[in-house]
């Protein structure tokens, strides 16, 4: 199997002052592009933490053969 690239990003902000949220854009070497869809989880340090880990083995089910 190739090596694989995980592309994330995380920023932390008052969950009141958020409007809309979008998908980010990634351009490919072979010029295609790609987007990333971004999700948003809120509560507490230790919720946002148990949430990110439960979205990371989330996200790995849907590619066992990794």
């Amino acid at each position: 199997m190739a090596n694989l690239t995980l592309v994330y990003g995380l920023r932390l902000l008052p969950a009141d002052e958020i409007e809309q949220v979008s998908d980010a854009p990634i351009q490919l070497k072979n010029g295609n592009s790609a987007r990333v869809t971004m999700h948003i989880l809120e509560g507490s340090r230790e919720q946002i933490e148990a949430q990110l880990r439960q979205s990371i083995d989330a996200f790995f089910d849907f590619f066992p053969e990794i």
